[in-house]
């Protein structure tokens, strides 16, 4: 059976389970979007490109999909890099196609043309040009194999439009198979013995997850292992939601802006288990003062990412799931729930830590962020899907947000990417259509992707946004005040727009609160509007995030409030 190269593309991506594309049509891919209406794929037109791969990641976090998203060549592809590096910085799996001029015209700087494959290769897990339609089924399987098999990533696939009109024969599915590309799932279980052994004689273990627990979907086993050995969790950024965050052995988020107790824990623990993680600088602050005094277990299923920041006592390859699980069956042989005394008395160190260094905030006459994040968590019963700009916004949702489930707290935790929430949250109201989503911003970065509420509007999302309007680029201003004498350079925005307005000028509600007492009834207005809504909180101006790590000092010396 022969079919063109686009008929052949939408057969494979049936084959893949895909129902849903994000994209921005053009000359290069015109030839897809004809035949992308004779299917039943459900297609999401942006109004940026880098809100096609922003939205398609935010879906893939939110379902556990591989996100895909398709776009034109030449500027529509250079547009999707920031999107690219955002998920492989934080290992989304997203498949990207891109269009490409005729094949015969590669390379003569023709119209459009942009070589997006030698462009995009430091941030994707893969890439590929299709040369020949005879390789286009094969192709595309393999980049959805790659995108969300071993640690997950972007994939990119450039199109050149001569391929997408010629005819092929179309090759059934088959198995992927790549010889040099063999990810390794299961554990070494002599490795995980030793880890066992190393917690019955620890007396200040701690559990220390990342994204790679979420991406594995290996939360309830990470639960139950932590549970039954009595051992408090810790988590990066990324890591947030993978344990309960109303747990009594959570410990908050680590690292610069984590809590006092869950800092302070790492500097006395004498064991230190570590999963999915990879050591960010965020974590770690000064990495020759980084958990001193422990010994430390790296399980990861990227073996380059093991030994790379720190140095670990017991390596282990492998998936995070495969681990748990043996852990699990390892700790209930040896009976890991008969807690010893040093363990209550480790338990009792941090309910003191938790108790004389909470997370607080001083009151004012003005709206503090903190509070805001506060009642959104009491009016959403902490079930919403959040995702965050980035910045002092996304460091208070995390710190005030308590995330009981994973896939919960959608964030750029790598990449720090502004502009990121907004096409997220409605990549995560395509996947759950029934559940609210919430995008916390700020008013800087909220308008890097502000287009992208035409989008929500179009196909009636009912995203809320929740901005945190201090006037400022916040972090920056931030370390302003804190390490440049106030010296607020560049950092104002009083000129913003009016947010209530450009809500209504899109056609979505907008709502404002500019004292304490407005918040909770803006808050209601906000969530229970038929349809998209921002809602503008005219905050502390000059509010910091604590606790603060400063850059270079060890993570057990924060400034508090």
């Amino acid at each position: 059976m022969k079919l063109t190269g686009a008929e052949i593309l939408m057969k494979v991506l049936h084959e893949e389970s895909v129902d849903t594309i994000f994209g921005f049509p053009g000359g290069a891919v015109i030839d897809i979007y004809d035949e992308l209406v004779n299917t039943e794929i459900n297609h999401y037109l942006v109004r940026h490109e880098q809100g096609a791969v922003h939205a398609a990641d935010g879906y893939a976090r939110a379902s556990g999909k591989v996100g895909v998203c398709l776009v034109t060549s030449g500027p529509g592809a250079t547009n999707t890099v920031t999107g690219i590096a955002t998920a492989y910085m934080d290992s989304i799996p997203l498949v990207i196609f891109t269009g490409q001029v005729p094949t015969h015209l590669i390379g003569n700087d023709a119209f459009q043309e942009v070589d997006i494959v030698g462009i995009s290769r430091p941030c994707t897990k893969h890439n590929y040009l299709v040369k020949r339609a005879s390789d286009l089924a094969r192709i595309i399987r393999e980049a959805f194999y790659i995108a969300r098999s071993g640690r997950p990533g972007p994939v990119l696939v450039d199109l050149p439009k001569d391929i997408m009109i010629t005819k092929a024969t179309y090759q059934t599915a088959v198995k992927p198979k790549i010889k040099s590309y063999r990810p390794h799932y299961e554990p070494n279980k002599r490795q995980l013995g030793k880890v066992i052994d190393l917690i019955k004689k620890a007396k200040r273990p701690v559990l220390f997850i990342g994204g790679g627990v979420i991406l594995s979907k290996s939360s309830k086993d990470l639960t139950e292992f932590a549970r039954r050995s009595q051992i408090p969790v810790t988590a990066s950024l990324m890591g947030m939601g993978a344990f309960p965050g109303t747990d009594p052995l959570w410990l908050g988020m680590l690292g610069m802006h984590g809590t006092y107790r869950a800092n302070m824990a790492i500097g006395a623990s004498d064991l230190l288990i570590s999963m999915g993680v990879r050591f960010d600088d965020r974590v770690t602050g000064k990495l020759d003062t980084f958990a001193p005094k422990a010994k430390i277990v790296h399980i990861d299923i990227d073996p380059t990412s093991i030994q790379k920041n720190i140095p670990v006592t017991i390596p282990i390859v492998g998936d995070c799931l495969h681990a748990l699980k043996s852990l699990n069956e390892m700790a209930e042989k040896n009976n890991l729930g008969d807690v010893p005394r040093s363990r209550k008395s480790w338990l009792s160190q941090i309910d003191e830590w938790r108790s004389t260094r909470p997370l607080a905030y001083k009151t004012t006459k003005a709206i503090k962020p903190q509070f805001v994040i506060e009642k959104l968590y009491e009016l959403t019963e902490g079930k919403a899907i959040i995702t965050t700009e980035v910045g002092q916004n996304q460091m208070w949702a995390a710190q005030y947000y308590h995330f009981d489930k994973p896939d919960h707290f959608i964030t750029s935790g790598g990449l720090g990417t502004m502009g990121f929430g907004l096409p997220a949250a409605i990549g995560a109201q395509v996947a759950h259509p029934d559940q609210t989503v919430v995008d916390i911003a700020g008013d800087g970065s909220i308008q890097m992707n502000i287009q992208e509420m035409a989008t929500a509007m179009q196909y009636c999302l009912p995203v809320k946004v929740v901005i945190l309007n201090n006037q400022y680029l916040g972090m920056v201003r931030q370390w302003q005040e804190l390490f440049y004498e106030k010296r607020y350079a560049c950092t104002c925005m009083k000129s913003g727009p009016d947010f209530v307005k450009l809500a209504k000028a899109y056609g979505a509600g907008g709502f404002r609160a500019t004292r304490p007492d407005q918040v909770v009834d803006v808050l209601k207005k906000g969530l229970s509007y038929d349809g998209a809504a921002i809602m503008d909180f005219r905050v502390e101006k000059e509010e910091s995030v604590y606790p603060m790590v400063p850059a270079g000092a060890p993570i057990t010396e924060m400034l508090l409030v």
